[in-house]
């Protein structure tokens, strides 16, 4: 079960060592695909050091995300599978105005962003089988282009699919658009969230 509110047990997924591990293993895998077991002993410390670094910025991200829409850096990845998947809405008033900041501060971030990071993630998808062409290493070029292909399709659809559920999501708080009945989200993160009195929340055309 995963916390639904403040002070409740974080899942443990969420935790550093959980994303460090997950790193690791998924780069030592596809490294030992590639490379094979040879220089499984360079493949591994190279794991470890990059596992480090994209921990600690996911989490440094978490207690940036937690400081700028007043919840706890445990919250921030709960709130985002909700807002991922279309779900139910935090009871607590102050979390569902701490959800919304979330979405804006994405929705920001993603208008901010989406002119550079698709481009650099080709790059860097594609830019490495073009060195294992070069090298001759036909086969593991090959297996390259069709996983940065599959990954980079993957990629643009959850992204689309994330920004209508975001946009679903706040609306659904806010109650704008849609024929929405929800009042809009007022006062601070520890304030209150208004809504018509006999009122149910819909869902967003498009959320799903």
């Amino acid at each position: 079960m995963g916390s639904q509110g403040h002070g409740q047990v974080q899942r443990w997924q969420d935790r550093w060592w959980a994303v460090a591990l997950l790193v690791l293993v998924v780069w030592v895998g596809i490294r030992l695909a590639f490379d094979g077991w040879s220089g499984w002993p360079g493949i591994v410390v190279g794991g470890i050091l990059y596992a480090g670094f994209l921990t600690w910025y996911v989490m440094r991200r978490r207690r940036r995300d937690a400081r700028a829409v007043g919840t706890d850096a445990a919250r921030v990845p709960e709130l985002e599978r909700q807002i991922a998947k279309n779900g139910e809405l935090p009871e607590d008033p102050a979390e569902q105005v701490a959800m919304v900041r979330l979405i804006r501060r994405r929705e920001e971030k993603l208008r901010r962003n989406s002119w550079w990071a698709f481009p650099l993630l080709g790059l860097v998808l594609f830019g490495t089988p073009v060195l294992w062409f070069a090298a001759g290493n036909v086969a593991a070029g090959l297996w390259g282009v069709g996983f940065g292909a599959a990954f980079l399709g993957w990629m643009v659809w959850f992204n689309r699919r994330f920004v209508r559920r975001m946009a679903g999501m706040r609306q659904r708080i806010e109650g704008v658009g849609g024929g929405l009945v929800a009042g809009p989200v007022t006062g601070s993160v520890t304030g209150s969230v208004t809504r018509p009195a006999g009122g149910a929340e819909g869902v967003a055309p498009g959320a799903r």
